[in-house]
């Protein structure tokens, strides 16, 4: 198929979904463009990590291949404390010919967790100028509803929330140990965030947000990676909550449960000035590998400085990581910097096959790129 019938194709679709959506309120839904992106650069990046799943108070600063991680400092309040929990949620900070922008990728599990993190570390939600989300599993989405509640009037009138993909908003389950049945884990519901004047820009394609970071859009599986058995999916739309998978799957899929392929996951990614591609998975559950591929095949940028976030690594049986690490390793980062779902096992492997290249993190520190 040529790129121009591509494209005519992905605009049918959208303008198909486009409808669909408003048919089903809606209201404040865009699709991305499907032209090539022009992949910006910046001169620095600073990574907050705002919740993660550990905490170390005698944590150390580090610097390796031109990256440094800085642990928060304690605060005045010996009564408070960062709180930790499954899920991940990062702020990100860019620097670019004299002018900053600040994103919020991801937004843990609980709100309370999140926004009581925020506070100790001091950020300010007014200097947001852009949302995204990774993928749609709860531990990244889950604290969104209650930050927008508490901060939605310091945001701009107009903020976006960029989103993968539809799949993004399909209801989540988990297998139970009786066959055929399953645990709820919830979904993303628009009405919410249209209730909130978000506008959500669903990124099936590569996009730039903010004029300094750019999306990988969908991920093409191109590398030996292969999604490790976790959650399925419902595709469906069911009193307004879900997702319409009559924008990208055959009808027959409508209603169905089945294993999650997590069609629009994607990665969020940096081009630093002078040192390459920071390249954010945040659970890289299509493979960080394949993230990586998909983020120079997007930019025509092939070095990479730092790969960074969640690899989904955790569950992986020992040879089928030690093989993943290898590919890794054949990307030549500067720096790998696993958190949330990577595991020990992963970072274990990595450190042996690629020594102080690997550098761990821990909830509330400052994570710098560039000059």
């Amino acid at each position: 198929m040529t790129r121009d019938l591509a494209r005519r194709d992905f605009l049918k679709a959208s303008a198909a979904f486009a409808g669909a959506a408003a048919a089903n309120a809606f209201s404040c839904v865009e699709i991305a463009s499907a032209a090539p992106i022009e992949v910006p650069t910046v001169d620095k990046l600073s990574i907050r990590v705002l919740v993660d799943s550990s905490f170390d108070q005698f944590f150390r600063p580090k610097q390796a291949n031109g990256v440094s991680i800085v642990p928060m400092a304690r605060g005045a309040d010996f009564r408070k404390t960062l709180h930790n929990e499954w899920g991940l949620s990062l702020w990100l900070e860019s620097q670019a010919a004299g002018a900053q922008r600040t994103l919020m990728l991801d937004y843990g599990y609980t709100p309370d967790v999140l926004i009581n993190n925020m506070e100790l570390v001091g950020v300010d939600p007014s200097k947001l100028d852009a949302l995204i989300v990774s993928h749609g599993h709860y531990d990244h989405f889950g604290g969104l509803l209650g930050f927008l509640d508490k901060f939605r009037d310091k945001l701009p009138a107009d903020v976006k929330l960029y989103a993968g993909g539809e799949d993004n908003f399909c209801h989540r389950v988990n297998p139970t140990a009786t066959k055929g049945q399953f645990s709820d884990f919830g979904a993303l519901d628009r009405r919410q965030l249209a209730a909130q004047k978000v506008t959500t820009v669903l990124c099936e394609t590569p996009t730039v947000i903010a004029g300094h970071a750019f999306t990988t859009g969908k991920i093409t599986r191109r590398s030996m990676e292969r999604i490790l058995p976790q959650t399925w999916v419902e595709f469906g739309i069911k009193d307004g909550l879900g997702c319409n998978a009559g924008h990208y799957l055959p009808a027959e899929m409508e209603g169905k449960i089945v294993p999650d392929e997590h069609i629009h996951e994607h990665a969020t990614c940096f081009n630093v000035r002078d040192m390459g591609l920071v390249v954010i998975s945040s659970c890289g559950h299509v493979g960080i590998v394949n993230s990586v591929k998909q983020a120079q095949e997007v930019s025509g940028i092939q070095k990479v400085h730092a790969i960074v976030g969640g690899f989904h690594l955790g569950p992986a049986p020992a040879d089928y990581l030690k093989e993943v690490v290898a590919e890794v390793r054949k990307l030549d980062p500067d720096v790998v910097i696993p958190m949330h779902c990577s595991g020990l096992n992963f970072v274990q492997e990595a450190t042996a096959q690629m020594g102080d290249k690997v550098l761990v993190t821990t909830t509330g520190s400052r994570l710098t790129f560039g000059i």
